[in-house]
Order: structure tokens, then sequence, then C-alpha cells
């Protein structure tokens, strides 16, 4: 035990100097979990021993602390003393000198998320780091919890395309169903599984109490007779289901003796009603990987569960596991949850008006927004696949689309909560606007004369006698607020002066579409020419023009 107390010590005290505060008991539990595995199963005995240091390490001081972590372990004293820059991109892979099969594998009930986009960027990049194959497979052997959608399939491999991560194969499990059935049988015949006719609710039970079922003694020709008669619709729908044995003490109950295929009757989207018999997740991915030759999968650690099970699959019919990699949960703070299913109902019931609403977390949806595929992909790219939960805000996503769409986008003026302006004197009928600030690429031509839009918003900021510019036309003197009246000054730039943007009197109708709501307005014509491009509307943020029309529509990007 004297060991562990050293090493226990040695966390304790460069907790302390790194924070410079008694010695945090959570940090140094984990921190020798991490060194010394062995000990999780020993927690409760190492626990006090934990306690007993951190009291003894409270009672002296911060240079106390220094002077001991030199003496015990100088070498941690070196790592806080060096500053270390987080850990970006993606690392290595171990054993893909070769070349690497990688996939990403949805259940296409639903478009692309970025949680999907994620999947589909990092798999991708990978193989063009190694060289060999990347696969988009749709696992999609649900006709009912998690039904397919139809035009998903399409819409994945358009956004896969988008994202620059065009796959080299595509696999649909659904339309491979004939060849799951002699691996099935196989696994029965090595004694790796058995038909169960338990009802749900009573091997449940069982499951959670560790007792076996008492289809599960049953002989090799016995199931392969059961097996049959579920192909065949001798027994029905809840009947039976296939179960790969495991171990009934496994301390997750999880494991034990999981579902391989269970008979459904409702008919698949693509496929109709040709099969009754569907494997489940585990059973298909795991199968599918080892047909396919998938070398590394990357998936959400919450799936560790699913390399567990597929292990003893793998195991019965001699075949080699591939290498994983499991990565922690993104949260973006804008959005709730990713989940597909979750969206669709809401979508269903109103909530949002597609999978393209600027509200929701989908590929779609940033595509519509405005936002570039370069930036997604160098920000899903830089989280690199570490174990740890990451929560972050949209925030990055957008630095790195500015930095791609502010040097290309024209500049227009548009005005929210619009409130007209009588202007007194002689005010140009027309005004000359650069289409860009820094790039002569020419000027657009905004009629203007003396009764014009500016924001709401403005206005209420204003005191009669104040001096304002409206930009690219002219300088006046607010007379009144209400109403809005003002008097011409000059073309010429003031000094010191406030500027404004405005929008003609005959200009457009717009909406734009945010993530938080929706405003509407005056815009200038020019609007009208930049359908399907980002343009920057001056002193709002930059928008995607989707719609011409009365009105035109806009989706929100970003500032």
């Amino acid at each position: 035990m004297e060991e562990i107390r050293d090493l226990i010590e040695k966390y304790a005290l460069q907790n302390a100097v790194k924070y410079n505060a008694a010695p945090n008991a959570g940090a140094v539990m984990g921190k020798l979990m991490g060194e010394r595995p062995e000990l999780r199963s020993r927690a409760k005995e190492v626990s006090p021993l934990v306690g007993e240091v951190l009291a003894r390490v409270e009672k002296t001081n911060p240079e106390e602390w220094k002077r001991r972590l030199e003496e015990i372990a100088p070498e941690l004293l070196v790592q806080l003393s060096e500053k270390k820059e987080p850990d970006k991109g993606l690392p290595s892979l171990e054993g893909a000198e070769g070349g690497v099969v990688m996939r990403f594998a949805p259940n296409p009930n639903g478009p692309p998320t970025l949680g999907s986009a994620r999947g589909i960027i990092v798999n991708s990049e990978y193989v063009k780091k190694y060289g060999g194959k990347f696969i988009i497979r749709f696992d999609d052997t649900d006709p009912v919890k998690k039904r397919p959608m139809p035009e998903a399939y399409g819409w994945y491999l358009e956004d896969c395309q988008w994202l620059g991560a065009k796959p080299d194969q595509v696999i649909v499990a659904s339309e491979r169903i004939e060849q799951y059935y002699p691996i099935a049988e196989e696994l029965i015949r090595r004694g790796g599984a058995y038909v169960c006719r338990c009802p749900q609710a009573a091997f449940k039970e069982h499951k959670e109490k560790g007792i076996e079922c008492i289809d599960r003694g049953q002989s090799i020709e016995e199931n392969l007779d059961l097996w049959k008669k579920m192909l065949d619709g001798t027994l029905k729908e809840g009947e039976a289901v296939l179960r790969v044995k495991t171990d009934m003490h496994h301390k997750d109950p999880a494991i034990r003796d999981w579902p391989a295929f269970r008979i459904v009757t409702a008919p698949h989207p693509l496929v109709g009603d040709r099969y009754r018999v569907w494997p489940l997740l585990d059973f298909e991915s795991a199968v599918e990987d080892h047909l396919l030759g998938t070398t590394h999968i990357i998936r959400g650690k919450d799936l560790a569960d699913s390399g567990s099970r597929q292990r003893y699959l793998y195991s019965y019919l001699g075949w080699e596991y591939p290498r994983v990699i499991h990565w922690g949960r993104v949260k973006i703070h804008q959005f709730g949850s990713f989940s597909t299913s979750k969206l669709r109902k809401a979508i269903e019931a109103g909530e949002y008006s597609g999978w393209d609403d600027p509200r929701v977390p989908t590929v779609r949806a940033m595509r519509c927004r405005g936002i570039r595929p370069e930036a997604l992909r160098k920000f899903m790219i830089d989280l690199g696949v570490g174990e740890t939960d990451i929560s972050l805000s949209m925030d990055s996503i957008y630095a790195e689309n500015r930095k791609l769409v502010d040097p290309e986008a024209n500049r227009r003026f548009f005005v929210w909560e619009p409130v007209a302006l009588e202007i007194e004197g002689d005010v140009p009928p027309l005004a000359r606007a650069p289409l860009h600030p820094t790039d002569d690429r020419g000027f657009r031509e905004i009629p203007a004369g003396n009764r014009l839009f500016i924001c709401r918003s403005d206005l209420e900021g204003f005191r009669a006698g104040d001096n304002i510019r409206l930009k690219d036309l002219c300088n006046v003197e607010i007379t009144s607020l209400e109403p809005a009246r003002a008097r011409f000054l000059g073309k010429d730039m003031g000094k010191r002066t406030k500027i404004i943007h405005w929008a003609p009197l005959d200009g457009v109708r717009v909406i734009v579409m945010k993530p938080d709501g929706v405003d509407e307005g005056i815009g200038e014509t020019g609007i009208a020419e930049e359908l399907g491009k980002v343009v920057q509307f001056e002193r709002y943020g930059f928008v995607r023009v989707n719609k011409i029309g009365e009105p035109i529509v806009a989706y929100y990007a970003h500032r």
C-alpha cells in the first residue's frame, strides 16, 4: 500500500501546486485510476487512503508543496511549467500504415445533423490521410421505431458531396438481408445463438436477475428448426427472437444474451414486405464491418456496449474485431439535442418549417444559412477524437466561416423595423455605394430623395438636434422624432458623426429567418440579384439569399 500512498501524494501535490489550493480528491483519484486501472475494482479500499494523504498535504503550505513535489516527482513540476498547446486535429491511427477502411453508418430517418457531419468528415479525413476506402453504410434495418425516410438516403449522399467527403462505396443494409441469414445459421451451429420464445417482459426480468432462459438449453437442431420457423412464418411477430449467447452473469445486464434478430411484419420503405425477420443493429453492424473489411471504427463512447456485445459474435465466428476509437459527446449551446427522431417529431408537429429551418442543427440548415463546408470541416477536424465531452458555441464555426465569406460577400442595405424619415432640403436623388469595402468590384446605385427608411432602433437612440450621416448619401440633422424628420446638412463626411444605413422608399420587402426568430423590413432592390449568394446586410450580419419574390427570403448566417 505504500506504493499507492506515494502515487497519491505525487498527484495530490501536483494538483495543489497547479491551482495553488488544497488538492481536489476527485482529480487525484482520476489520475491514480488512469495510471493504475487495476485499482478501479478496489476503489472503496483506495478512497480512504486518498483522504488520508490529502489531509496531510492540506496541513502544509504552498512553498512546502512545491519543495516536496520537486523532491519526489520533479518531472511533474516540469510539466506544470511547460505551456502546452491544446491538442487540435486528428491524432495518428494505430495500424493504419497500409491504408484504412472507414465507415460512417447512419440510420436514414432524417438528414445529416451537425453530429453526423462530425462522423462523415473525420472518417473521410482519415481515409484521405492514409489511403483506402470511405464507406457510407445505411443501417436501416428498423422499419418501425426508427423508420427510414426514403428521401434521406439521397440527402446523406448530397451532404457528403457538399462536405468534401464523397464515399467510395455506398451500402444499404436493408438490401442485403439475405446475406445475414446464413451467418445467423452458422452462429447457431457453433452454439453461439438460440431462439428465445420468452415474452419480452419475462426475459427482461431474467436478464436483470442473471437467470438463464429455459430456451437457452435447446439443442442446435432445435434452434435450427425454430430459426426456420421464424423465417417461414410459422412463428409470428413477438413470439420469438434469436439471441446471442453471452454471459448471463455479466456485470452489465445490457450485455447478457442480446437479441440479434426479431420478427417484424411492418413493411420497409425500401424493400416493402420482402423480409419478415430483421437483424437488430448490433448484429447487422458487426457483420457488415467484417464483410466490408472495416479496419477502424469511430463512434461515441455511449456506444461502448455495442463493442462488448459484438465481440461475442466475432469470437464465435473466429473473426478479428476492428480497432475502435470512442469519442466524447459534443454539445453546441445554440441547439438542443441532435436527435433526428426528436427533430422529425417536432417538424411533423409544425414546430419547425422543415429540415432546413435555421433553428435546427442539420447540415441542410447550415447550407441554407450560408455556412461553408470548409468552415465545418476545419471545425470538426480541430475537435479531434478525444473521449472528453465538449460543450461549445457555434461562434467557433462562425469565426471560421466569416474568414471565408467576408472577402466575397457583396454589401447591401437592409432596414429592419423600418420607420419612414422625412428630410427637408436638397437630398441627392441617388446614392453610389461600393459593393465591397476593400475589393474594387464597382458600385451599386440606390434611389434616395427626401423620404426613406431607417431602423426604429436607430431612431430611438437619437434626440432632436443630433447630426447623423446616412451611409454613402449625406449628413442630416434630426429635427423631430414623432414624426421622424430631419434637415439636409450636406454631402461631405462630417467629423465624429454617427453613421447609419437606410433603405429607399421603393425598396423590396425582405424577411430574414434567424435561429432565434424572424426579422422583417425593407432592403435595396439589388438584393434580388444575390439569389443563392451570401451577402452582408450592413450593420446587421451575413445572410444567404434563398428566395426571390414578394417578399425576398434570406437565412441569417452570423455577424
